[in-house]
């Protein structure tokens, strides 16, 4: 059996691998496919090829490495950009891991390519200026300028994060005497 070259894996892991087995969303695959296409770019300027001529082995850790580190010095991209680039390489890796078996130790050393480390920022809140421009954002004068001022409000006076502001059903509003969710 002839193992499959680069390009014919590249395209598996995005029809097969992607859409048919994952049913990834839209937005991965387009952000799949831009660290490839940025891949690819890279490859064909330093390497002197062209993509369709690409072989897996051209691929190895020192070239990614390379390109990863391209992407920040060059492209001014942020250590979360760089893992979001390294996390494309690494599924497309597991997946050529399974697929060609051939391949397994060259997808092991890819594989162990470490995510860098970054600093989360503070999460930071609102000031009572800027809590008081939130509030009167929405057009009041219509139904869903009232609705989501109401949202607001709850998530302001109450503290709710998105995920527990949008949870809530039209059943959990109480329209008693007192209003409650």
């Amino acid at each position: 059996m002839i193992a499959p070259e680069f390009p014919a894996l590249l395209q598996a892991f995005f029809t097969d691998r992607l859409l048919q087995q994952r049913r990834a969303s839209a937005h991965t695959v387009a952000a799949y496919r831009h660290a490839f296409r940025l891949l690819l770019r890279f490859a064909s300027t330093n390497l002197g090829r062209a993509p369709s001529r690409l072989r897996l082995a051209d691929l190895d850790v020192a070239f990614l490495c390379n390109f990863l580190s391209h992407l920040e010095r060059e492209r001014g991209n942020c250590a979360r950009t760089r893992n979001a680039r390294l996390a494309a390489l690494h599924a497309f890796f597991r997946y050529v891991a399974l697929t060609d078996p051939a391949h397994a130790l060259h997808c092991q050393r890819v594989l162990a390519i470490p995510s860098k480390r970054f600093v989360r920022g503070i999460v930071e809140f609102l000031n009572e200026k800027e809590t008081k421009a939130l509030l009167e954002a929405p057009d009041t004068a219509t139904w869903i300028g009232r609705r989501d001022r109401t949202l607001l409000l709850v998530a302001v006076q109450t503290g709710l994060r998105v995920s527990d502001r949008s949870s809530p059903r039209g059943r959990d509003v109480r329209r008693r005497r007192s209003r409650s969710v």
